[in-house]
């Protein structure tokens, strides 16, 4: 699976999702860019998640006009230590997850 990494997710969370191919915005040149852009961008790219922890995401735009499935971890924080904690649920249901459906997980 190709996932891009939001810029509010830690970029240290990628070494923890070893079987999968991980990208930062960062790493895309793509800082700063409007999420409606960034979701183009990233479908455009091949990516297959946009990981974040950006809870307004789901209601700024209307999801099911972008192939990419958005899923975001219902953390209050960035620290790597809060977002490990849903690794585990995301590897669980990453099989379930359809471009154009948004995913909230909580512990």
């Amino acid at each position: 699976m190709k996932i891009l990494l939001d810029e509010c997710i830690t970029k240290t969370l990628k070494k923890h999702l070893v079987n999968h191919t991980v990208y930062t915005v960062a790493n895309m040149d793509w800082v700063g860019m409007k999420n409606g852009n960034l979701m183009t961008r990233a479908i455009a790219e091949g990516f297959d998640v946009l990981l974040t922890i950006d809870k307004n995401l789901q209601f700024q735009n209307n999801m099911k006009d972008y192939k990419i499935a958005i899923v975001i971890f219902d953390s209050h924080n960035s620290k790597l230590e809060s977002l490990l904690s849903f690794v585990p649920i995301f590897e669980n249901q990453m099989n379930d997850f359809e471009k154009g459906k948004v995913y909230v997980l909580s512990l």
